[in-house]
């Protein structure tokens, strides 16, 4: 397997909350950063967070104190808690991990919709 795959993805409503996975491929490199990205429809695509190989995080401003990115002990699962979701968080989120020399190799995902309504 190469590409991470995602889950978790779904419909709720305004204030809801959700979390999303991403199986890590054992081909991404421990030793690389990963991310999440959404895209919404019509919309391009969006970077909403990053978490590096000490576990330092980041977020787009868009998410920041709502959204939580981690990963497991054994660095084979990412998450992205989303709580006090909005309608405009509606978008295909899909994760993205690293490998290869210096990580320039990038592995994405297919993705999993969430959909926020009122």
């Amino acid at each position: 397997q190469i590409q991470p795959v995602e889950s978790g993805g779904g419909s709720v409503q305004t204030g809801g909350s959700l979390r999303l996975s991403c199986t890590i491929p054992p081909i991404s490199s421990n030793g690389c950063g990963m991310s999440w990205f959404r895209q919404a429809a019509g919309k391009q695509r969006e970077w909403v967070s990053s978490i590096g190989i000490d576990g330092s995080t980041m977020y787009s401003d868009s998410v920041k104190g709502r959204f939580t990115i981690s990963k497991n002990k054994s660095k084979d699962t990412m998450y992205l808690q989303m709580n006090s979701l909005k309608a405009e968080d509606t978008a295909m989120y899909s994760c993205q991990t690293r490998g290869g020399a210096g990580c320039t190799i990038a592995y994405e995902g297919q993705g999993t919709q969430v959909t926020v309504s009122s």
